[in-house]
C-alpha cells in the first residue's frame, strides 16, 4: 500500500482519490476495450458523470497497487464491481 501511494505522490502529487477532472483524463487512460467497458456500464447501471470519475480513480488504483502502468480491463471491471456493490447497499 505504502508503494502504491508514493508512485500516486510521485505521478499525480496528490493521491488519487484527490484528481480533478483534468489529471483523472490525464493519468486514467483507458484503451478501447477500457472504453468499451465503462460505457456499457454507464448504460446499465445508469451512473452519473460523478461516478464514472469514481470508478476511474479507483481502477488507478487498483493499478497502482499492482503496479501497473496502466489501467486495464480487470482493474476497471473490479472498480465497476465495487461501485455496483456500493450502490447495492445503499
Amino acid at each position: 500500500v505504502n508503494t502504491a501511494w508514493q508512485r500516486q505522490m510521485a505521478r499525480n502529487k496528490t493521491c488519487n482519490a484527490d484528481l480533478g477532472v483534468k489529471d483523472i483524463e490525464k493519468y486514467c487512460a483507458l484503451d478501447n476495450a477500457g472504453r468499451q467497458l465503462i460505457n456499457t456500464a454507464m448504460e446499465r447501471l445508469q451512473l452519473s458523470a460523478r461516478a464514472y470519475h469514481r470508478i476511474l480513480k479507483v481502477a488507478r488504483t487498483i493499478a497502482d497497487l499492482e503496479n501497473d502502468s496502466s489501467i486495464n480491463a480487470r482493474h476497471l471491471g473490479e472498480a465497476i464491481a465495487y461501485r455496483s456493490l456500493d450502490r447495492f447497499n445503499h
